[in-house]
């Protein structure tokens, strides 16, 4: 059975901007990696619009970008959306009975399946389908944005710390 790992990165003040910061080159190594090990990802629309920036490769990108491209081009990936929009390569959309197909994805994988935005966690940490919380702790303070944690918190229970770079913390954390 596949375990649905919510990783994100965040401000010290608990906020997501894909803009305000970035990973470091060690950081990003670190998901060059992780994308190879997954078997695939869950996004919500916004954040696979943005992600579907990997699809094609770029004249600018260095030889970490173009690792992380082909990674995360071999990896299945599902976007939980309403909408009439087409999805890229490697893709299905998600836009009935959510839970039950995650539910089904889970139980026909093996391996580690990233979900993606934090309103997409807060709705599948709701049906109690987030299996691990990997929280990526930048020291920056942003003072608003969008919050990781949308709606109520979920108990949670830390299962390892581990620094990532001279500046960023990984907190993983289970369900309490």
């Amino acid at each position: 059975m596949a375990k649905l790992v919510f990783g994100m990165n965040q401000s010290l003040d608990g906020y997501v901007d894909y803009t305000a910061f970035g990973p470091s080159p060690t950081l990003f190594q670190h998901y060059i990696e992780q994308a190879r090990e997954q078997v695939g990802s869950i996004y919500g629309p916004r954040l696979y619009e943005l992600m579907a920036y990997w699809d094609e490769d770029r004249p600018e990108w260095d030889a970490p970008r173009h690792d992380f491209a082909r990674a995360w081009r071999k990896q299945h990936k599902w976007v939980v959306s309403h909408s009439a929009k087409p999805v890229g390569p490697n893709a299905t959309m998600i836009s009935a009975d959510v839970e039950a197909t995650i539910r089904q994805i889970k139980h026909e994988r093996q391996g580690e399946i990233q979900v993606g935005g934090p309103r997409l966690a807060h709705s599948l940490t709701e049906l109690g389908l987030i299996d691990e919380y990997r929280l990526y702790v930048h020291p920056v303070v942003l003072g608003a944005g969008e919050p990781l944690f949308a709606g109520p918190q979920p108990r949670l229970r830390l299962q390892a710390s581990e620094r990532m770079d001279e500046d960023v913390i990984r907190l993983t954390y289970v369900s309490a």
